[in-house]
């Protein structure tokens, strides 16, 4: 499965992921949630405006500073940032500085290979087959040769079929866990060696972001008493029973006290930077790591303070900060603007969206189409763009669409095929009518999100005011574990959830969102025409059919009223004008995404 960052609510609010995210609930000041066109920032940076992707550098000797950068409160979790108690946007700001994967997201949601690591190349269309190559010098920074045996176990952690006989209980407690289905046999060459295949069981469009590259399979089977080719023969096997105490080192054996490092022996990192020192409750540091086998990071030092978003602006003027990723407010911007010349701002448009779900659970007041209708009747979205996010960005408009952006060229295409206009206008008179027809006047509608969070509360205001005229009888619900295990989201009490999925140029993560009775359909919305339309979509290779097969489902979801979607979320942050290469993304990575070619002007 391919997953997005979690939000940095869920992570605020649970420390947790959301298992199996096709997309995270994510976006700033997100609810379910929290979290990029190329746009410089920092410095001279601006000469990387034209790429997408990271920029060419040349030769870099890295400089002995230390540039400290924020992107929320949240403590640092663990090395191992790949289960649903560690997968958050806070814990992976920090680890995916030390892990490499064969591809990343460029500034505007394009992907990227990353050639340090390796390249892959398409080597069949049927059956899907893919051929990696790991480079030569790629090697953990404790001197030992990545090779294949780290691929198969990568594959290992994200099957389901590795357990004990029912896929109720994974073994590898894993945020993925379905490709042992997707490729059944797993990948294929020398455990030992440099290059793979991998083929797929089904056409899958979205190959190119499944992970093959986590954690090092050679500290694992030391820790579970093996050799690393012992360890590969068992998975490959598919010998549960031993491969047991390797599956619970995974899970429990890098989990640390705040404060405490794992022993550096058992934690080699993949990437520019390597785990440094670490303050419970204040910060941690990452080092360079001196045997990275790609491009120097920038920087010798990265800190990542733990600070509120309404302290980081002040911190930024105070230089206790370089770098900060606060949440997109009015009066943020307004702060930072007044900072005049000492800050760099980046700004621009985000693959993260804001939407209002409905609860579809049977006997809520939601199942009713009807009420529905009036519900998006009388919601406010022009003046809630208006107010609340055109100070952001002028260019901002109502979003009309869930699987395509205003910012990209066949928005207009889809929204054109798909949506009739009927809701851009607040109709009162029209909504009342609906509910007096229907015997509903004074319904009930409890808005639930993430709380405390000013922005969602403007919103639940404006709606207030204008869908209390139509009759309904509008509650805030905000709270701070509405989406928390347990939580009213969980419960089912509320009707409509106000939150946002942060995107990531993936085309198949709305499926775990739309079709029935996956993940992340929290109102157990349910059509069978749109499951169908999703399968088409997933199993194919096409274009042609993705754009198809979007406008179906596009469609089918504002005939049914699964939700409604409001905005695009603006992207903000903010650096010290000393700070270069500091860039603006959409995509959920923020505004770490190059952190390691940040570094201070001399």
């Amino acid at each position: 499965m391919r997953f997005q960052r979690v939000s940095k609510a869920v992570a605020v609010g649970a420390a947790l992921a959301l298992a199996l995210s096709a997309c995270a609930p994510g976006g700033g000041d997100t609810g379910a949630d929290a979290s990029k066109d190329a746009n410089a920032g920092g410095g001279n940076g601006s000469a990387e405006a034209a790429n997408s992707g990271k920029a060419d550098l040349g030769d870099i000797t890295t400089a002995d500073d230390t540039i400290n950068v924020t992107v929320g409160a949240p403590e640092f979790i663990s090395y191992n940032g790949f289960t649903p108690n560690t997968y958050s946007t806070y814990n992976s700001a920090i680890v995916d500085r030390m892990f490499a994967g064969f591809s990343y997201f460029g500034t505007d949601g394009t992907l990227y290979p990353n050639e340090a690591l390796g390249s892959y190349e398409k080597v069949s269309d049927d059956p899907l087959t893919i051929k990696y190559t790991i480079a030569e010098d790629a090697k953990w920074s404790d001197g030992t040769p990545i090779t294949v045996a780290d691929s198969v176990f990568a594959w290992a952690v994200q099957n389901l079929n590795l357990n004990e006989g029912s896929k109720e209980k994974p073994l590898f407690n894993s945020v993925s866990v379905d490709l042992g289905d997707t490729v059944p046999e797993g990948p294929q060459g020398d455990w030992d060696g440099k290059e793979f295949t991998v083929e797929f069981a089904e056409p899958d469009p979205d190959w190119a972001l499944q992970t093959w590259m986590l954690h090092p399979a050679h500290v694992v089977a030391e820790e579970s008493g093996m050799s690393t080719e012992e360890l590969v023969s068992a998975i490959r096997a598919g010998e549960s029973d031993k491969l047991k105490k390797a599956a619970d080192f995974w899970n429990e054996g890098w989990m640390t006290d705040p404060g405490k490092l794992p022993d550096e022996k058992i934690s080699p990192v993949s990437g520019p930077y390597k785990l440094g020192s670490w303050k419970a409750g204040e910060s941690v540091t990452l080092v360079a790591n001196e045997n990275y086998y790609g491009p120097a990071p920038a920087t010798k030092e990265l800190t990542f303070r733990f600070l509120e978003d309404a302290s980081m602006v002040q911190a930024l003027q105070n230089k206790d900060v370089d770098v900060i990723n606060p949440q997109p407010t009015v009066d943020t911007l307004a702060q930072l603007e007044n900072l005049g010349d000492a800050v760099a701002i980046q700004k621009g448009d985000t693959l993260t969206w804001e939407h209002l779900d409905f609860n579809f659970a049977e006997g809520n007041a939601m199942t009713n189409l009807e009420l529905r209708k009036a519900f998006a009747m009388c919601v406010p979205r022009q003046q809630i763009v208006d107010n609340l996010v055109k100070p952001l960005n002028p260019d901002a408009i109502v979003m009309n669409a869930r699987e395509v952006f205003p910012f990209q060229d066949n928005y207009q295409e889809v929204v054109d095929a798909s949506y009739d206009g009927r809701y851009d206008e607040v109709d009162i008179e029209g909504a009342k009518k609906i509910l007096e027809e229907q015997d509903a006047v004074g319904t009930e509608v409890r808005i639930g999100y993430s709380a405390p969070n000013e922005r969602r509360a403007n919103e639940v205001s404006a709606i207030k005011s204008s869908c209390d005229e139509a009759g309904f009888k509008i509650v805030d619900s905000g709270s701070a574990d509405f989406f928390s295990p347990n939580g009213a989201q969980d419960r089912g009490d509320y009707e409509v959830a106000l939150f946002a999925w942060a995107g990531s140029g993936q085309i198949t993560s709305g499926q775990n969102i739309y079709a029935t009775g996956k993940p992340q359909n929290f109102g157990q919305y349910s059509n069978p025409e749109v499951d169908a339309a999703w399968e088409t979509l997933a199993s194919s290779l096409d274009p042609a059919v993705h754009a198809e097969q979007t406008k179906k489902i596009e469609k089918l979801l504002w005939d049914d009223l699964f939700g409604i979607p409001v905005f695009a979320h603006p992207g903000l942050s903010a650096s010290g004008a000393d700070i270069q290469n500091v860039r603006h993304t959409a995509t959920q990575d923020q505004i770490v995404w190059n952190a390691e070619q940040w570094v201070r002007a001399e």
